[in-house]
């Protein structure tokens, strides 16, 4: 489910995007001002940010120029202001788009997934259900959380991740872990290491969705 953070000090017509947003199959946080905004953005992984130029405190272009100094998360600029100038200071920011109120949802929705789109293009971030893995710097989320790996459950899920919808022989993944540890790793030590990298990210490890297992064949990662 793509994660959106929506930047608006207009409380009605951020209520009125979220209902929108949520009923499109995305998962949205809110926040009023810049301070909240950069808040969330530390703790969590967003796949888009919708950002107003006037906010609580703060206001839109420091808030764009914070962002994109952590990490190139698409922004779009969402005003009441269609001046010129204000279009180009937000791209020279670094914005990826920019949309004037009044303006449609479905335009909007259309924007968005435009910027999405190039941005997974350009980006190494790997996806797959509520887990991501960032390989540049060897960091795992889930929910948009950090969590904890060993260096063989990290190398497992980066299997599965790199080969996402596709079976995993037993076999397959057991030469993986060998390749890191060059020690002879057994049948029943790949089940232990299953198990271990489900019990961190599944929400319920007892009935995976996201690594399966192929019964008779072996494993793989699907995007529920």
């Amino acid at each position: 489910m793509p994660k959106i953070l929506l930047v608006e000090d207009d409380e009605q017509l951020a209520k009125f995007l979220m209902r929108f947003l949520n009923s499109e199959g995305y998962q949205t946080d809110y926040a009023n001002g810049q301070k909240d905004a950069l808040r969330l953005f530390d703790e969590n992984v967003y796949d888009c940010i919708l950002l107003d130029i006037s906010l609580k405190d703060g206001n839109g272009y420091s808030a764009c120029a914070a962002f994109k100094t952590l990490n190139d998360t698409p922004v779009i600029f969402i005003t009441a202001s269609a001046d010129e100038a204000c279009t180009v200071a937000g791209f020279e920011i670094g914005a990826d788009d920019y949309i004037s109120k009044p303006f449609g949802t479905r335009e909007l929705l259309a924007r968005m997934k435009n910027v999405m789109r190039r941005a997974q293009k350009s980006s190494p971030l790997l996806h797959c259900g509520n887990v991501t893995i960032d390989p540049i710097k060897d960091i795992v989320y889930k929910n948009g959380s950090e969590i904890a790996m060993s260096a063989l459950e990290y190398r497992l899920l980066l299997v599965f991740l790199t080969n996402k919808g596709q079976m995993l022989s037993r076999d397959r993944l057991a030469e993986e872990l060998w390749s890191l540890t060059k020690e002879f790793v057994s049948d029943n030590t790949l089940s232990v290491y299953i198990r271990r990298l489900r019990e961190k990210i599944e929400d319920d490890s007892q009935e995976p969705h996201i690594i399966i297992t192929v019964r008779g064949l072996g494993y793989k990662a699907v995007d529920e």
